[in-house]
């Protein structure tokens, strides 16, 4: 997921349903000192996929929605503790906004959750990370970027074998779903952050998701999410997904460019297949590890010509 700091989507690159959008927290850094802050988002990605894939797990006890539940409300109450937000003083169009942005929130890990249910963790972040890939490609509307696309849409093509025979069709859904969602959190995250002081904006965005994905999870789940060991569990995955991610992010953010981020974002599917290896034994074929490779290659070409096409615009405004 992404972003106590909000980005605009213009210079927001594909990432996981998850690291904070870094336009704001950002500031400008040489190359010396940076291996700390790059650490730090590795290990923040690290811990996304690595949460993920524990999910999976809990599943057969809680199902996919009630695992999203335990998520969304663990990590909206340790974030609702910590930022302690103010509730009064916000407009109308302050708290639609927040809204729209836990909406998005919800959606987005609802269905991915639902695609990991079905397809391994690899593939469906790989199929997620379109959404991101395609807002960048249209926000930034130069010529190169359909080669970016045309890259992404052929590791997509490997991915399904050529006709996606080879995995679940609704969690391929799901997952295209769930990257469409992904690009609409991008877009609010943005909105939010400028509305919101340091990370208010999340931890309301984080409990309004966590209330409209209680009954689905109770629907499904009930007493089981009551369970200790679940609840345990499901606060495991709350932490290495939600909260660690969001505090290694946003210290890294105070050193690092917008777009080493992102770039490093990119990351993210192949991230998703180590955990899915080690934790699920979920193997890749060669044709899937390819397809990876090339959908990573068309984010990181997506994000460097998006940020070289915002270094010449600064130029060739200072000339």
């Amino acid at each position: 997921m992404t972003t106590p700091s909000a980005a605009t989507p213009s210079s927001t690159a594909p990432g996981q349903a998850h690291g904070p959008a870094p336009a704001q927290a950002a500031a400008p850094g040489g190359r010396r000192g940076s291996l700390g802050p790059v650490g730090l988002v590795l290990a923040g990605g690290i811990s996304v996929q690595f949460g993920g894939a524990l999910a999976v797990t809990l599943m057969p006890r809680a199902g996919a929605l009630g695992v999203v539940t335990l998520r969304l409300l663990v990590a909206a109450l340790v974030l609702m503790v910590l930022c302690r937000p103010r509730l009064r003083g916000h407009s109308r169009t302050d708290w639609g906004t927040v809204i729209v942005f836990g909406v998005a929130m919800a959606a987005m890990n609802g269905l991915f959750y639902q695609s990991v249910a079905r397809i391994p963790l690899g593939p469906a972040v790989t199929l997620e990370v379109l959404g991101p890939l395609t807002l960048s490609v249209l926000a930034s509307r130069r010529a190169l970027n359909l080669v970016w696309a045309a890259l992404a849409l052929t590791g997509v093509f490997l991915l399904g074998g050529g006709g996606f025979s080879g995995l679940d069709p609704l969690g391929v859904a799901f997952a295209l779903g769930a990257g469409a969602m992904w690009a609409a959190y991008i877009v609010f995250s943005a909105r939010t952050g400028r509305r919101f002081p340091q990370a208010d904006g999340l931890a309301l965005a984080m409990a309004v998701a966590a209330v409209l994905f209680l009954p689905l999870g109770v629907l499904e789940s009930g007493t089981k999410l009551l369970d200790p060991t679940t609840f345990a569990l499901g606060a495991a995955v709350a932490v290495l997904s939600s909260v660690l991610p969001y505090t290694l992010e946003l210290l890294a953010l105070r050193r690092l460019p917008a777009s080493t981020f992102a770039i490093l974002m990119s990351l993210e599917p192949a991230l998703a297949a180590t955990a899915g290896f080690l934790i699920l034994d979920q193997t890749l074929a060669a044709t899937e590890a390819a397809a990876i490779a090339l959908v990573i290659a068309a984010s990181m070409g997506a994000v460097r010509t998006q940020v070289g096409r915002g270094r010449r615009g600064k130029t060739a405004g200072g000339s």
